[in-house]
């Protein structure tokens, strides 16, 4: 197709609402247009690139045993209800009712779905382990949509479930996918950095998530060269090493005049500030 076809038009200056570079670059190429706030049209050029994308996806999820499928975008809001998550979710949650009054949830995530169709689908545990996953529409009624498409409220996710017997099932699932995310970022040319996080609402033991360094970003990453760890600031731990025992040294009175801070203690003494505590 010439580009004188093309749907979409380039603009000379992007909009005064345009922050981040890439929203900005987004905007005057034409990939993308803004319907309402957190709301995106994807044109022509935005809508090839995102399929490459999701073709990426397909290719390493396929690579570790995935099994794509389409789950609904809207579901009944029993099975949010049946597992307590209809009421634990805010107002980012879009909730309506339809014609017969029935409560109705448009989805952000679909545990719920997965769970329900498992129950009906697996009947014994030579069946698992199984991993589905799908690339769906999604909605979060986020209160600050805000740098295009990095914070919207409507929204295209790749979600992946793991039907494991076993803890060791789901550990061995849950390092493929670790590596199988790193192949994704790195095949779109984007250098990340995996960082533990929180698990937030959907629960678990355990959850990483992938980090591209930017003056733009909102969260602060503690990172250590000399160990290796990372870790988002709202859950990094504190780790001191631990100091030698020593058996305690006979009591003794000693006059310490001079010695008004514990450094100065420490240096009379000749011992280190952690032996005064």
């Amino acid at each position: 197709m010439r580009m004188s076809q093309l749907f979409s038009q380039t603009l000379r200056e992007a909009p005064a609402d345009a922050e981040m570079p890439g929203h900005k670059l987004l905007v005057r190429a034409g990939f993308i247009r803004q319907l309402a706030a957190g709301i995106y049209t994807l044109m022509p050029l935005g809508k090839r690139a995102i399929t490459k994308i999701e073709n990426i996806m397909r290719d390493e999820m396929d690579a570790i045993g995935g099994q794509e499928m389409t789950m609904p975008v809207v579901h009944p809001a029993e099975i949010w209800q049946e597992t307590g998550r209809w009421y634990q979710i805010g107002s980012e949650m879009g909730r309506f009712k339809d014609k017969n009054g029935r409560d109705m949830v448009l989805a952000m995530t679909h545990e719920e779905v997965v769970a329900d169709l498992a129950r009906k689908e697996i009947h014994s545990y030579r069946q698992l382990p199984v991993l589905i996953y799908h690339i769906q529409t999604k909605w979060r009624d986020d209160p600050r949509p805000r740098a295009g498409l990095i914070r919207v409220r409507e929204f295209t996710m790749k979600d992946s479930y793991s039907l494991d017997a076993d803890w060791e099932g789901l550990d061995h699932q849950y390092r493929n996918h670790y590596q199988a995310y790193f192949n994704i970022f790195h095949r779109c040319g984007v250098p990340v950095i995996a960082v533990k996080s929180d698990t937030g609402m959907m629960g678990g033991q355990l959850a990483h998530e992938y980090m591209y360094l930017t003056p733009y970003g909102e969260d602060t990453l503690l990172l250590c060269d000399a160990c290796g760890y990372a870790a988002n600031r709202q859950i990094a731990l504190f780790r001191k090493k631990a100091r030698p025992q020593e058996p305690p040294r006979p009591l003794e009175r000693v006059a310490t005049p001079d010695a008004k801070t514990i450094a100065d203690l420490a240096d009379f003494l000749g011992i280190e500030e952690a032996q005064t505590a």
